[in-house]
């Protein structure tokens, strides 16, 4: 499936190609009558019967296509359609019996394989019964035609082929419908992750650079070079978020612990919040330390915008982080945001667990991130 249209993928050249051979092969099987008409004495009847099979197998082979592609495209073939279809096949094959004779029966065959391919499973069987039953009634009701056992058996064969064909299409046309919808999840699921990426980085970089542009506010009348020291590392900030943005979309974005214990310091410094940062970070395998530094990221921007805390802590173990504060605490006893949500997305890949809640010295909010056996 095209994933930027929703719509399938053309079928190729080749395929279009094989699927006239797959109808137009069996057309063969029409050379006894063909024969017969053009031995017919009489002029009009070889030209009415070798037109009426020409007719009749252009016909056939347009009706299979029809009802291909329908399949091909994940659309029902209408059945009302398809009966009218098949009846004027049928009459097609019955406009060539004058230059046939009895050798016109064997049209049969290819009413029934399309009935089969085009008809619900109950009005298929019905037809196919009917096709199979009349070459026998004509041998008793016609004089001088035989009774065609070989057409019977022929009409008995083609339409079992033909349900195993019909089958094969079906279930082709069902996977094809699950690679599409699978298709479809995918998207859906790239884009809740890049929304939830953007999110989160936007969510920080914009929280610090209202806080600094407020700072600045504050300065312009009081220290002007302060406040222009503010305003330039608001600048540096909205560009550094520019760029964060396009790396992201173009999946190069990498997180790492380190430069979120950087960016940590700055915006607590500029929130007016006393940072306690650990100096040095244990060696954290890649992934690790990617989650650990949007837990910081997270933990730092929920302090700045909501804790009214006077001090944050930043802790780093080998097997867990934590940011807590000593601020007016979670809200609810299982906070959530779109920020925590994203960061629950990211540990449960690597079966680590997010608490939120109180610090256990009590007020004050704590996020934890830590690996599966760690104790809590």
């Amino acid at each position: 499936m095209d994933l930027s249209t929703g719509q399938p993928w053309p079928v190729s050249r080749h395929w279009r190609v094989t699927g006239w051979l797959l109808a137009a092969v069996w057309l063969f099987f029409l050379n006894v009558p063909l024969a017969t008409a053009l031995h017919q004495p009489e002029l009009w009847r070889r030209v009415l019967g070798v037109v009426a099979l020409v007719v009749f197998g252009v016909g056939y082979v347009l009706l299979f296509q029809w009802a291909r592609k329908l399949r091909q495209s994940l659309r029902p073939i209408p059945t009302g359609r398809a009966r009218v279809g098949l009846v004027l096949l049928l009459a097609v094959g019955l406009a060539s019996l004058p230059g046939t004779d009895g050798d016109w029966l064997a049209t049969l065959v290819y009413v029934a394989a399309a009935a089969v391919f085009l008809l619900p499973l109950r009005e298929a069987l019905t037809a196919v019964v009917v096709c199979a039953v009349t070459p026998v009634l004509a041998s008793w009701l016609v004089p001088g035609w035989e009774a065609e056992s070989g057409i019977v058996f022929a009409v008995l064969l083609a339409s079992f082929a033909m349900f195993g064909v019909s089958q094969l299409a079906q279930r082709n046309s069902e996977l094809r419908a699950a690679q599409q919808e699978i298709g479809r999840l995918a998207v859906a699921e790239e884009r809740a992750r890049a929304a939830r990426d953007l999110h989160d980085i936007l969510g920080h970089s914009l929280t610090v650079v209202a806080i600094k542009a407020e700072l600045a506010g504050r300065l312009i009348d009081v220290d002007r070079d302060r406040a222009a020291a503010e305003i330039a590392e608001v600048e540096a900030l909205a560009r550094a978020a520019l760029a964060d943005v396009r790396q992201t979309v173009g999946a190069y974005r990498e997180v790492t612990l380190a430069a979120e214990l950087a960016g940590a310091g700055s915006a607590l410094a500029s929130a007016g919040i006393a940072a306690d940062l650990p100096a040095e970070v244990p060696d954290l395998p890649e992934e690790w330390d990617r989650l650990f530094g949007w837990a910081v990221r997270e933990g730092v921007t929920n302090v700045v915008r909501h804790s009214g805390a006077r001090c944050c802590t930043v802790r780093v173990h080998p097997d867990r982080v934590e940011v807590s504060d000593d601020g007016r605490g979670p809200s609810t006893p299982d906070a959530t945001g779109h920020g925590l949500v994203g960061l629950r997305e990211r540990a449960r890949r690597l079966d680590a667990v997010v608490t939120v809640g109180r610090r256990p010295e009590g007020g004050g909010f704590l996020l934890r991130v830590h690996t599966p056996g760690e104790a809590r």
